[in-house]
């Protein structure tokens, strides 16, 4: 019972953790709305291996690793921000390019390549923020009980997988539909704007802050 509460409280938190906006979030609506449908499933596809990568590393040592060598959490800290600050440069630059026809979606190899451009885009955004690992160590240490059985393992990062696919789902879904694709194609310059100067603005918090 104590360990299907302690798990019962860690996807709680995680969800909400999860849904909060951030730069995951930011970056899987540009996504979806941009390259469609597969496209931005593509996209919350990565966000959840990305996640599931940091959250296997908070379970098996990596924080103790970045506590020891506080130079190799500051470099995967400095090296996440210029990762932000580079897709802030490169949406705001396409801000004004023409959003393709959802005919074009489908049929055009263009389109095809930018999906699988977007799940590489947010698997290293998501790998890129050591953040992610910092908190998935926090929230595992004061959500799950001491001296867990192995099969506790795999049911953490089921609930993590879970949780960050279906969240960035559902975005990527509402986000590539027709109204919503619509309406981003009319104020797609001043979106992707304030979509990258967000990402910017993250990306310099991430350079300046501390753990």
């Amino acid at each position: 019972m104590e360990h299907a509460v302690a798990l019962l409280g860690l996807a709680v938190v995680h969800l909400l953790a999860v849904a909060s906006p951030g730069p995951s979030t930011v970056l899987v609506i540009q996504t979806s709305a941009v390259a469609g449908r597969r496209g931005g499933l593509l996209a919350a596809f990565a966000m959840m291996v990305g996640a599931l990568a940091w959250a296997a590393a908070a379970l098996y040592g990596l924080q103790a690793l970045f506590a020891r060598f506080e130079w190799l959490y500051v470099g995967f800290r400095i090296g996440g921000a210029l990762f932000l600050l580079y897709l802030a440069v490169m949406i705001w630059r396409h801000a004004k390019d023409p959003l393709p026809a959802l005919p074009e979606i489908a049929v055009d190899r263009t389109a095809h390549m930018t999906g699988w451009q977007g799940f590489m885009r947010a698997l290293l955004l998501q790998l890129s923020n050591p953040k992610i690992m910092v908190f998935f160590g926090s929230i595992f240490l004061s959500v799950l009980p001491q001296d867990t059985p192995g099969w506790m393992d795999g049911a953490v990062l089921a609930i993590v997988a879970a949780n960050e696919f279906c969240w960035f789902a559902l975005l990527a879904l509402l986000f590539s539909g027709g109204p919503a694709r619509a309406f981003y194609r009319r104020a797609k310059v001043w979106l992707d704007r304030v979509m990258g100067g967000v990402l910017g603005l993250l990306g310099l918090r991430l350079i300046f802050s501390d753990r």
